[in-house]
């Protein structure tokens, strides 16, 4: 126990204290996505944990995974969510009753999901060290990218140009 708490007392406090904030907005962000009813707040409590989660990345100084992270989630994804909320006009969950018989349910699955995370990361937790790395974290990746994985790169390329045509096509007006 004394050798976690030393370990913890090595890191920036302030640090300690960025995470801890981000942390406590991502998890009342996630709280809201779930229990709001209207579906575009849904969405816009989404964009706040996806950022949230950029923040972490920036913490952990993987400067290109948190700027992927704002282009591609919170850029592409929550604006593609919204768009496909607002076109379909589907209304909303105005005078919908709501389950009321699920929510045991649903709160005995989260912590019973929870447990088993807990009990896995306990014994795990500390055991291994990080590696420091040498070199620029992007320059490592960007090298792998175009070196050892350029086939998977290229192929999920293709993929996306399309979907994109597929949607261009489906979106067209005849």
């Amino acid at each position: 126990m004394t050798t976690l708490l030393a370990d913890v007392a090595s890191y920036s406090v302030p640090v300690n204290i960025v995470f801890g904030f981000i942390a406590a907005l991502m998890l009342y962000g996630a709280v809201r996505v779930v229990t709001t009813e209207n579906v575009v707040h849904a969405a816009l409590w989404l964009v706040v944990v996806l950022a949230g989660m950029g923040g972490l990345y920036i913490l952990l100084q993987a400067e290109f995974v948190a700027v992927t992270q704002f282009m591609v989630y919170i850029g592409a994804i929550v604006v593609l969510i919204l768009f496909g909320v607002m076109l379909t006009r589907t209304p909303g969950a105005e005078g919908v009753e709501s389950n009321k018989k699920m929510v045991p349910i649903g709160i005995v699955t989260a912590l019973l999901l929870f447990s088993v995370m807990a009990y896995s990361l306990i014994d795990s937790f500390g055991s291994d060290q990080v590696r420091p790395t040498a070199g620029n974290p992007t320059e490592e990746l960007s090298d792998a990218i175009f070196s050892s994985y350029l086939l998977p790169f290229e192929l999920v390329s293709v993929l996306l140009l399309a979907a994109l045509i597929g949607a261009i096509v489906l979106a067209r007006k005849e």
